[in-house]
């Protein structure tokens, strides 16, 4: 890597555990390896927007493997092509004038969709990008998994762990709501490690009576309490998502938020049992990420670095069939990766019982084989 000396580093979108084990990994890899310099653009693309810079040094990055959100700061709002604070104005060229004048041979970029779209449309413009996929809610096309979701789904569990003491104890029905946005990896992940008697995902619309039927089972049967997982991208059958506001400078405005209530709302109509809600929110993307997590970061950071070195442009670090590669930005762009219907997790959940607010035979009819995939 003689010729590249130069390599911007960011973090876009919102925070997420393992951020600064990304950072750490691809400084360290750069200049070890190569002898680069790195600069890192404070709060996501805003740092290239408003030129705020801050060269990371070997020694700047050392001791924040641990560390929760990201050293550089992020931003969820910041979209060069939509700029915010310009009335949506297109103020890209700038950037990449700034890009130019600063002398980088590429921009790695750590963030979710809305990060990896950005940096396709800078890519078709001519400048060098690769990205590293961050989000708790493991939807990111191409990539089996994205770090942060694993501490995600370890905070959740926690939490129904936590849930199910006082729901045996006042024989209550206990709704927890995790994020996700569309998808529902984090509540069905976190509901069939914390042991969920129903699980509601966004990919399959639930029925109130059928959720109202298990939890009246479970009276009869003697268990006198039900733990119901849901996602906050979850709707009841011929329903919408709940919103629970609008950002209106945000290039994603929309965020989703209050089902878990909603539920129940509808539920104290049509079961006697006391019931209450839990809303994790935010509590799900701070804090320490765990030794699955930091790996899989230093994992990304490290080949991403090695992306940058031989020149592997317009490509995003990929897991795939627990081998670390990468794939073509075009192909995560503007995409969603959603829970199929044949998961083996979701055939693991119904193998050992848990609902999922529909009938097994609605399931079938939906299109779906829930098979056991065992290779």
């Amino acid at each position: 890597m003689a010729s590249t000396r130069r390599v911007g580093l960011l973090t876009g979108g919102g925070d997420c555990p393992g951020l600064n084990a990304v950072i750490r990994a691809v400084t360290k890899s750069l200049v070890l390896q190569h002898g680069a310099q790195i600069i890192g653009f404070e709060n996501g693309f805003e740092g290239l927007v408003k030129q705020r810079i801050r060269k990371l040094e070997y020694s700047d990055v050392s001791g924040i493997l641990s560390r929760g959100g990201t050293i550089l700061g992020s931003s969820n709002k910041c979209n060069p092509f939509r700029y915010h604070e310009r009335g949506g104005a297109d103020v890209s060229s700038g950037v990449l004038q700034y890009y130019h004048e600063l002398g980088l041979d590429a921009v790695v970029g750590i963030g979710g969709d809305g990060t990896m779209s950005i940096l396709h449309r800078f890519q078709e413009l001519g400048m060098n990008t690769v990205g590293v996929p961050k989000t708790i809610d493991n939807d990111l096309v191409g990539t089996d998994r994205t770090f942060g979701f694993d501490t995600a789904v370890a905070i959740a569990v926690d939490a129904i762990d936590r849930l199910h003491t006082t729901a045996q104890s006042h024989s209550r029905v206990m709704i927890i709501e995790t994020m996700g946005r569309y998808a529902g990896w984090i509540a069905l992940y976190a509901g069939v490690a914390g042991g969920a008697d129903i699980i509601l995902l966004p990919e399959i619309e639930y029925d109130l009576e059928e959720i109202a039927r298990v939890c009246r089972n479970r009276e009869i049967g003697g268990q006198h309490f039900t733990i119901i997982a849901i996602a906050e991208g979850a709707r009841p059958r011929g329903g919408e998502m709940v919103v629970g506001e609008v950002v209106t400078d945000s290039p994603d405005p929309v965020r989703l938020g209050g089902i878990g209530h909603f539920l129940k709302q509808q539920l104290e109509t049509v079961i006697k049992s006391e019931i209450r809600t839990s809303v994790l929110g935010h509590i799900q993307r701070g804090g320490t990420p765990t030794a699955y997590d930091r790996n899989l970061a230093t994992l990304y950071g490290s080949y991403a670095a090695a992306m940058v070195a031989e020149r592997q442009y317009g490509r995003m670090v990929a897991l795939q069939n627990n081998r670390v590669t990468s794939v073509a930005l075009s192909e995560v762009a503007n995409r969603t990766r959603t829970v199929p219907q044949d998961s083996p997790m979701i055939a693991s959940a119904i193998a050992v019982g848990t609902s999922l607010g529909i009938s097994n035979f609605d399931l079938r009819l939906n299109g779906s084989q829930i098979t056991h995939a065992i290779s």
